[in-house]
């Protein structure tokens, strides 16, 4: 039953009802209803639960009939989804990313990913529209602190992040637009850090 393993998750972690509630956003009662099964979880409550205790979704909710149906719809056929943070800020203290104010999660086949860490930022503005990437696209990054010239990159200048083509020249980096009304922006590198590659674009319909 999915609110025994609620329960054990929570247990391992060491946290209260009240912490989890807080994670989620939700009530206290509410999340307390969801381990007693008084409840249930939507679909998107369902992704924040597993994001929360960094398991799959069927780790949790597997052996539930209740809920089978829309486990399905959360897994493609041959695959398993993982749950991948949707960054809306990133910070760099001490050379260290830490992701601020994630916006949700979203779940992505695990065929997409190779070895390293994921993420997803969404596309602001139009400066790579030439890439056929637009405001609002979600953009599936690859993080990693290098890239190979003319590759598409996710740069922290600050605590704002853009997405450009990288090019080197010399000890200074040119970041390059894909729209002609943008020009490039030349940057030393003690001003910026590499943070991603940009791995797919990811367009719904």
């Amino acid at each position: 039953m999915y609110g025994k393993k609620l329960k054990e998750l929570r247990k391992i972690e060491k946290w209260t009802q009240e912490e989890v509630a807080k994670k989620l956003g939700v009530s206290k009662q509410t999340y307390s209803h969801y381990e007693n099964e008084q409840r249930r979880p939507s679909l998107d409550t369902i992704r924040e639960l597993a994001a929360v205790y960094q398991v799959n979704i069927d780790d949790i909710f597997s052996d539930n009939k209740e809920n089978k149906d829309d486990a399905k719809t959360l897994t493609p056929v041959g695959g398993e989804l993982v749950l991948l943070p949707i960054v809306g800020k990133i910070s760099c203290g001490n050379g260290n990313l830490a992701f601020e104010n994630i916006e949700g999660y979203e779940p992505t086949p695990k065929e997409w990913l190779s070895s390293g860490e994921y993420f997803y930022l969404r596309a602001n503005g139009d400066s790579m529209s030439g890439a056929r990437i637009y405001d609002g696209d979600l953009l599936l990054i690859r993080k990693q602190p290098e890239v190979e010239n003319g590759e598409i990159a996710a740069v922290l200048i600050g605590d704002t992040a853009y997405l450009k083509r990288v090019y080197r020249n010399g000890d200074t980096l040119v970041l390059q637009s894909e729209n002609p009304n943008y020009p490039p922006v030349f940057c030393p590198p003690a001003e910026t850090q590499i943070i991603g590659k940009l791995k797919m674009n990811v367009i719904k319909y």
